[in-house]
């Protein structure tokens, strides 16, 4: 039998978040280029039952259970299968039996389906749903995420707008960058996007951080995605945009460690210089802390508009020693 529901596994969106594997790998409606799953095995854009709704609420009561009798916390439950979560036809009854056990229920959407009525509704009773906004041009679009065949980018757009206008809870998106794609002018047309879209509570700026489809793809470099990230705050404002990068390590812990702290809050936010200035002086701290972590490949300083910024340096770009 299929692993139907797994963890729970620390997540940067979702805190403690319970894994549910409804859709079989790899029955996509995408065979994006950077996918950790590799390459997509079934095309498809017609919903289906993969798996009885009964038979995924039976697992995922039992992971609960097992989870919380090792005191372990879950903040989401959360479609997050080997393909497209909104493929399966029984969405809809599955996030409202697990609704029952008491836990907010997330689902992690390419959003390519959105445009359809049956999808929107299916997703209206989760606590959460993050969407995929890699590219809002067509080109772009068709290169990054490789789309089935009959699929339309300007529907999937329009989806993900009205979607957005109904749905009462958490969204969230997540945009993923790498190296050798041309993003020029794309950034400023992401962000004009993203900016109409009613009650965004983040958008997150991601890598690929595991091996993946295609072996040209490679993480975009630091300075694109600082880049990036300037673009989309100055148009949704600093507190909703951050990094998704997956470096090693808690992001959110304090440790009273200047230079993990550092490390911690430049992996999720570039630190213009004079905030890195103001946090060394709160720590008591001086400037030689930087340039070490400079020197030992920790850190890396970017330049945007005139100012500098800082930023931990991405685990895939560091010079072996």
């Amino acid at each position: 039998m299929e692993t139907l529901a797994f963890g729970p596994v620390p997540s940067r969106r979702l805190g403690k978040s319970l894994g549910i594997n409804n859709i079989p790998a790899k029955n996509c409606t995408y065979s994006c280029i950077y996918c950790q799953l590799g390459r997509t095995l079934n095309m498809m854009v017609e919903r289906k039952a993969f798996y009885k709704p009964e038979e995924i609420l039976k697992e995922v009561e039992r992971k609960v259970k097992e989870a919380t009798s090792r005191n372990e916390r879950i903040d989401y439950l959360t479609f997050v299968p080997d393909g497209e979560p909104t493929l399966d036809i029984n969405l809809g009854e599955e996030i409202n039996l697990l609704k029952q056990i008491g836990i907010p229920v997330a689902v992690i959407t390419n959003a390519s389906l959105l445009w359809r009525e049956d999808v929107e509704k299916d997703l209206m009773d989760a606590d959460l749903v993050s969407l995929k906004v890699d590219a809002v041009s067509e080109e772009l679009w068709r290169r990054i995420n490789r789309p089935h065949k009959s699929l339309s980018l300007s529907k999937i757009l329009g989806g993900v707008s009205n979607f957005t206008r109904e749905f009462n809870h958490k969204i969230i998106t997540e945009t993923m960058l790498v190296e050798g794609v041309e993003y020029a002018g794309e950034f400023e047309k992401i962000a004009e996007f993203l900016k109409d879209l009613r009650s965004l509570d983040k958008a997150y700026i991601a890598i690929p951080t595991r091996p993946p489809a295609e072996e040209w793809v490679k993480p975009a470099t630091e300075e694109t995605l600082n880049r990036a990230f300037q673009t989309f705050t100055e148009k949704l404002g600093v507190d909703r945009v951050e990094y998704l990068i997956g470096y090693e390590g808690n992001a959110f812990a304090f440790t009273g460690n200047v230079e993990e702290d550092l490390l911690s809050i430049t992996a999720v936010h570039p630190m213009r210089k004079e905030a890195v200035t103001e946090f060394l002086k709160k720590a008591n701290a001086d400037w030689k802390r930087v340039e070490k972590l400079l020197s030992e490949n920790k850190l890396v300083e970017l330049e945007y508009e005139g100012n500098k910024y800082y930023m931990r340096r991405l685990p895939s770009r560091r010079k072996s020693k």
